[in-house]
């Protein structure tokens, strides 16, 4: 299959599932193992209920590929400290990567009108970070020159403020929200009211753990913002998209992705909207590997389709699901 076709809206979306779902099945081992103990193959997939949502995990423990990877193989890793086991996803075409990020966040913020300045303390000792290749994608297609990684401990300066306003463009502050709030309580500037925070989650620090709403609360504060300029990314190791929320905290996705809250006891089961339970995702850019994603993740849907991510659960609820993985 082509795999940019994904990303023609012009078909239908369970029509380019069910294209992607025939492909993994037939070419991702793994995958074809769950979900043949599922009892679920390309004749029993019609809509975007029916595939069977591989744990994350899955990417931690398996190679998930639909193609023969090596070591010059792109491939993004999880963060993780000294000798934990990481996952790994591997992207075979890295022009995939870069067209689900340059297509799904315009389609929600126009890249034209904003000039990017990455906080991301920490993730350079991670070169391998999903986070480190999209902020770059998005750095360097500044025609202006001036979006760019902030140094660790490096304060956003007056003159480059400056710099932006002369470019008759606006402020992006993206970043982890541990490496945000150490620029809040060591550097506070009053940014241009126009200007957007946007953070990528990780509350939990080496120091506390705080809300979502406490975070953008802080940020708003220390860069002299209205709350509702504070925005927040959603993405992770095993995804190659991402979902956007503004400041309601409600996440929303582009065309070739949808979300559903699962039973954590029985994640097959898909449950009504407003009731919490685990995120699972499809992602269709994730073509060479799976794009069939239970996460570890609660939160909890809309009517609208839209999202609201409230936590972790505890790796305990998925055993069962590992199970499948494990007995290949």
């Amino acid at each position: 299959m082509n795999p940019f076709q994904v990303f023609d809206d012009s078909d239908g979306f369970e029509e380019r599932l069910r294209k992607v779902f025939s492909y993994q099945y037939q070419n991702a081992p793994v995958y074809r193992t769950f979900c043949d103990a599922l009892g679920v193959s390309p004749d029993t997939v019609h809509t975007a209920t029916d595939p069977p949502l591989l744990p994350v995990e899955a990417f931690r423990d398996k190679r998930i590929a639909t193609l023969n990877t090596d070591d010059n193989t792109l491939r993004f890793k999880s963060s993780g400290t000294s000798g934990m086991k990481r996952s790994v996803h591997y992207v075979p075409d890295p022009e995939i990567y870069r067209e689900s990020v340059l297509r799904g966040i315009n389609l929600f913020y126009p890249l034209e009108d904003y000039v990017i300045l990455a906080c991301t303390p920490g993730y350079s000792d991670n070169p391998e970070s999903s986070l480190i290749r999209m902020l770059g994608l998005l750095i360097e297609r500044d025609p202006t020159g001036l979006s760019r990684f902030l140094e660790p401990d490096e304060p956003i300066s007056p003159l480059a403020l400056d710099a932006v306003a002369a470019s008759e463009k606006k402020v992006m502050l993206f970043g982890a929200a541990f490496g945000l709030i150490d620029l809040a309580e060591h550097f506070p500037v009053k940014l241009p009211e126009d200007a957007l925070i946007v953070e990528t989650g990780g509350m939990k620090t080496h120091r506390r753990e705080m809300s979502r709403e406490s975070l953008h609360l802080k940020l708003a504060s220390a860069f002299d913002l209205d709350p509702g300029n504070i925005h927040s990314e959603y993405g992770m190791t095993e995804l190659l998209s991402q979902a956007w929320a503004d400041g309601s905290g409600w996440f929303s996705y582009p065309h070739w992705m949808r979300v559903s809250i699962r039973n954590p006891g029985r994640p097959l089961e898909e449950l009504p909207d407003g009731q919490e339970g685990l995120i699972g995702i499809i992602d269709l850019a994730n073509v060479y590997s799976c794009s069939f994603l239970l996460t570890g993740d609660r939160g909890l849907r809309r009517k609208d389709g839209r999202f609201m991510v409230m936590g972790r659960y505890i790796p305990e609820n998925l055993r069962g699901c590992n199970f499948l993985i494990d007995h290949e």
